[in-house]
């Protein structure tokens, strides 16, 4: 038997609940760029698979033919319960983490929604309608049918998501949910984002009134708004429905622990201007501002658009917002007593807290420490399959950590993300999870001071990298051209049942590329730990020389001659002052 591997991942589900100790503490954010509003004409596709269980690593299943009669075992994304088993296709195509060979991003949120209509009533969960769509579609059109058809045919037995689907052409959002007990399938609807556009979505369902006839942009199940109205949850209109609303109702959790994260990825990468279209196809400008009532769980009626216009937004303009904090917005996590004496732009869970008799919030930003993996999905239709789809991967905390492209269409991964390699309960020092994590963890404890170092690294990798792809990809389309005339076209199995590949020789040449870089990163990542330890050990820091060389007493050069101390927030001073200043004031001058 076949099967179909999967990685243990805890529920990303944010469960449609009143009180904000409902929410669930895992939970993804995806950023989503159509070709009109990239700087570049890709397709670009962001994702944090976000849960305090998930361990970061590269899944990769080369394209494979099998024979007729072959099953394809099923075992749940979150669990690794095997689930049951379905016909296995004549042909898959490869996948490399959240991608496929023809450039198809599929990346997901959960959004749980309402309680009655999750259940095990099929074999189908949203991890595996993922990674088995990237095997059987070559286009996001393509994809979506055929997560239709696994769902329906076989039962959906997860609760709401929403799943971002590109091509090198087309970016969609497509929102879903199971029909409860007794009943086996979806309701969904699935929206083209438009050309100029960007979407983003972070576990609330965001799909409100859609187009009824407009097959071209917006496609949805015959029974949407049909099921609805038998189940109680819609008495208006047709043209009154909304998905999310119906299916996720509003509540302050979804606001202030999902759609926030949204409201603060389209303010940066819009420049604070949300531009959109109203129902009446009118253009509409407002300041994102507009919205921050909405955003921060006070106001449902004030609902943000689920598209926005924007230009030339980069991997790197990506890559950043995933990084995001809520600086500089009231949901800043680094001005308040809860960052402590350094400014931590996190709080450990739970996600609220109670103090005389009320419930407060620990904000959820992009960024989070407790990322098992994350990815800038990037499609780009002006070149060949075969060398167009990068995948931007990295490990752990996006604020700490950093991306490297993977080629899509690889014969083989980087040891340092490889499967197998380490687990989330098994150490591994040559596993980039592993050491990314070492990095975060190190900062935590001085993160105004530590942080910085360790972002000017990731931005010197990240835009040196960015810089180099160009004479990568032309290297390559110069294999490409030669091996066109003499190479495979098509997928043929040998003897021994493996794979001849079309263009091999375009793909050792990116596989070399990928593993090269991932593994100098990886390296470079593992002396940057050391490098924390010796300037930042104990919270002193070290001086250092322009040439980065450390400052020496002029004695010795095994001994320091400069070693600061930074110190605390004036915020930090002021609440430890308020709180024990009285033991604590210098009443006459020391000695």
């Amino acid at each position: 038997m076949i099967r179909f591997m999967r990685k243990f991942f805890l529920s990303a589900a944010i469960v449609a609940a009143t009180a904000l100790s409902a929410v669930e503490t895992d939970a993804c954010t995806n950023v989503l760029v159509t070709p009109g509003a990239s700087a570049d004409g890709s397709s670009l596709v962001s994702y944090a698979a976000d849960s305090h269980a998930l361990y970061g690593e590269l899944y990769y299943r080369p394209a494979a033919v099998y024979p007729n009669g072959t099953m394809l075992d099923i075992y749940e994304w979150d669990t690794g319960k095997f689930l049951g088993s379905i016909p296995q296709v004549a042909v898959t195509y490869q996948t490399v983490g959240n991608m496929n060979e023809h450039q198809l991003i599929i990346t997901e949120t959960t959004y749980g929604g309402r309680p009655e209509l999750s259940g095990a009533n099929g074999i189908m969960d949203y991890g595996s309608l993922i990674y088995i769509a990237l095997q059987r579609a070559k286009t996001a059109r393509e994809a979506i049918d055929v997560i239709v058809e696994l769902a329906n045919t076989y039962g959906y037995c997860s609760s709401g998501e929403s799943f971002s689907i590109a091509d090198p052409n087309e970016v969609w959002i497509m929102e879903l949910i199971g029909k409860g007990e007794g009943e086996k399938g979806i309701v969904w609807v699935a929206r083209r984002v438009p050309d100029g556009y960007i979407c983003a979505h972070a576990n609330q369902a965001r799909i409100d009134r859609f187009p009824l006839d407009d097959p071209e942009n917006c496609i949805y199940s015959e029974d949407v708004i049909s099921f609805a109205r038998e189940k109680g949850f819609f008495k208006g209109e047709d043209s009154e429905f909304s998905f999310c609303r119906t299916y996720a109702p509003y509540n302050f959790s979804g606001l202030r622990g999902c759609e926030a994260r949204v409201w603060s990825a389209f303010n940066i990468l819009t420049g604070g201007k949300f531009v959109f279209e109203d129902g009446n196809g009118n253009l509409v400008e407002k300041d994102a501002y507009d919205y921050i009532d909405f955003a921060m769980g006070y106001n449902p009626d004030n609902q943000m658009p689920l598209f926005v216009k924007a230009e030339g937004v980069t991997v790197k303009n990506v890559a950043d917002v995933m990084r995001d904090h809520f600086e500089g917005t009231p949901m800043d996590m680094t001005t308040d007593i809860g960052a402590g004496g350094n400014a931590l732009p996190y709080r450990w869970r739970p996600m609220d807290f109670e103090y005389e008799g009320k419930t407060y919030v620990n904000e959820r930003a992009i960024a989070t420490q407790q990322t098992g993996f994350w990815l800038v999905g990037q499609s780009r239709g002006w070149l060949p399959d075969v060398i167009g789809g990068i995948l931007w991967f990295g490990t752990d905390d996006a604020a700490t950590s950093y991306l490297t492209p993977v080629y899509t269409s690889i014969l083989d991964v980087p040891e340092s993300f490889r499967e197998g390699n380490g687990s989330i309960l098994e150490y591994s020092p040559t596993s980039a999870f592993w050491m990314t994590n070492r990095v975060a963890n190190a900062c935590y404890k001085m993160y105004n001071i530590m942080a910085a170092d360790v972002r000017s690294r990731i931005d010197e990798f990240e835009n040196a990298t960015l810089a180099e792809i160009p004479s990568i990809d032309e290297k390559a389309m110069e294999l490409y051209e030669i091996y066109e005339k003499n190479g495979p076209k098509k997928y043929a199995r040998n003897s021994d049942n493996k794979v001849s590949v079309p263009f091999e020789e375009v793909r050792k040449y990116l596989t070399e590329y990928t593993i090269t870089t991932a593994q100098d990163i990886f390296s470079d990542w593992c002396e940057l730990e050391v490098y924390l330890l010796l300037k930042y050990m104990d919270g002193n820091v070290k001086g250092q020389n322009p040439d980065g060389s450390w400052i020496t007493n002029g004695h010795s050069d095994r001994i320091p001659g400069s070693i600061t101390n930074p110190g605390y927030t004036e915020k930090w001073k002021q609440a430890v002052v308020e709180d024990h200043g009285d033991v604590l004031e210098v009443k006459e001058p020391l000695p």
